[in-house]
């Protein structure tokens, strides 16, 4: 294919089946609208134009997909495939190969679409066709004795041999803009359905006598389209097991494959085991030796060789490093960075926070806006105060400074190295190095002292 790609995605219609306010194909497949699956294959294939035909929720679609370089054309009436493509006439030039893709067919493979376009003619066209063991519903490919494709024929209008036929239309294609707008001028809706079909060029260019050459996907889920809600989660399920396959090919062991969610990007080192119903979200980096415990999110992260995330953990936007220890129960929140050998435990929850080597907090504490050094103890029930309603402020906590239980640190303070705090205390001042800092109010033992009692009815 000598002349410039230019790649072409149906997005008008309404998607009435998913019974949704949201346009069709802005919902999602591994957390990504199922449109942005399918620009992400243009992308690969190196399209010079990538025009996107709207049409239903125009303006969800566009704000959804502001981040990227389209060429938005409106088709203001559903009146077929056919006259959805002929909306680009105006932005397409002879000297463009136009790929004709659909927004809510999110699985194709850039593979696929890459041996389409090598095995499609110079002049002629390139169409995508599956076999299936049950056609219903589909446009039959109708080939002659030689086995050259003649024509698509819809279901509609399918008669009884026709739709015998098990080679179906993906509605995918590939051809010339030159020809193209010459067949999509010549569409007629002279059809059971009244409408513009694209698949009619097939026709046209077979009588004109230029040749169609198919190709086949990798696989049929690369085609099927989503129509309603049971569909999006069939493709849902075909979609994560492709992602755990890829993952488990890279060493990686699931207890159960079924039970994991990757719904983003994860790359990873050696001898990764990840147990059941964990997520991964955005863009997550798995070091050698990484262990991953039941029912835990991992969002936009790194987690360093040899560290082990227990149960119930939600780490997010977060740097850990070798050989930490996290939860279970754990929450770490953005800004969080941890040196090797930190450990967190149940129920503690970090935030814009730096740890140094071999620092913990085990139990029911809070470290946010913190700067944690090396060897530091934080007690169970212990937080720094970092917010005053209106502003947040830092706290800081030197090498080796051990923190009682249920203490509150006030920012902004600075304990110093060594410093020891006693247990139940509020600190509000920064300390000197190796100082014992106490800071609670005087015990008083009350003789005599009467229980209150229920007054009797």
């Amino acid at each position: 294919m000598s002349q410039s790609l230019t790649t072409v995605i149906l997005a008008a219609g309404k998607g009435t089946r998913m019974k949704s306010s949201l346009p069709k194909v802005l919902h999602k497949i591994g957390a990504k609208p199922m449109v942005k699956h399918v620009i992400d294959a243009s992308h690969s294939l190196d399209a010079q134009k990538l025009i996107m035909i709207y049409g239903h929720g125009g303006d969800k679609l566009k704000t959804a997909l502001a981040a990227e370089s389209l060429i938005w054309v409106e088709q203001k009436e559903q009146l077929g495939t056919g006259h959805a493509v002929q909306q680009i006439i105006p932005e397409i030039t002879d000297n463009e190969q136009v790929l004709i893709l659909y927004g809510d067919v999110p699985l194709i493979s850039s593979a696929t679409l890459e041996k389409l376009l090598t095995s499609a003619p110079d002049k002629g066209i390139g169409l995508l066709t599956v076999n299936l063991e049950n056609p219903t519903g589909y446009g039959r490919i109708i080939r002659d004795t030689d086995g050259n494709v003649t024509a698509i024929v819809e279901e509609k209008d399918a008669n009884g041999m026709q739709k015998q036929v098990n080679e179906v239309n993906t509605g995918i294609l590939t051809a010339p803009a030159s020809l193209l707008k010459t067949w999509l001028a010549d569409l007629s809706n002279d059809n059971a359905q009244q409408e513009y079909y694209l698949t009619d060029i097939i026709a046209m260019c077979a009588d004109q006598g230029y040749p169609i050459e198919t190709a086949n996907p990798a696989e049929t889920a690369e085609v099927e389209g989503v129509n309603n809600r049971l569909q999006q989660a069939t493709l849902e399920r075909i979609y994560q097991q492709k992602q755990v396959e890829s993952l488990m090919v890279e060493g990686v062991t699931f207890r159960d494959p079924a039970r994991v969610d990757v719904r983003g990007t994860v790359s990873v080192g050696q001898d990764v085991a990840v147990d059941i119903n964990v997520v991964f979200e955005g863009d997550v980096e798995l070091g050698n030796n990484v262990t991953i415990e039941p029912n835990c999110i991992l969002r936009n992260c790194k987690i360093a060789d040899g560290t082990l995330i227990k149960a119930n953990t939600i780490i997010e936007d977060a740097v850990i490093g070798q050989a930490c220890f996290i939860g279970p129960f754990a929450r770490i929140r953005p800004g969080s960075e941890f040196a090797e050998g930190v450990h967190i435990g149940n129920f503690v929850e970090t935030k814009n926070t730096k740890i140094a080597k071999g620092s913990k907090a085990n139990h029911l504490s809070y470290l946010g806006d913190s700067d944690v050094g090396a060897g530091v103890n934080v007690g169970a029930g212990s937080i720094t105060c970092n917010y005053d309603g209106a502003n947040k402020f830092r706290t800081t906590i030197e090498d080796n400074v051990f923190v009682g239980s249920n203490s509150s640190i006030v920012a902004p303070v600075k304990l110093a190295k060594g410093t020891t705090v006693g247990a139940g205390s509020t600190i509000v001042k920064s300390s000197e190095n190796d100082e014992l800092v106490i800071a609670r109010a005087k015990q008083r033992h009350i003789s005599g002292w009467q229980r209150p009692v229920k007054n009797k009815k």
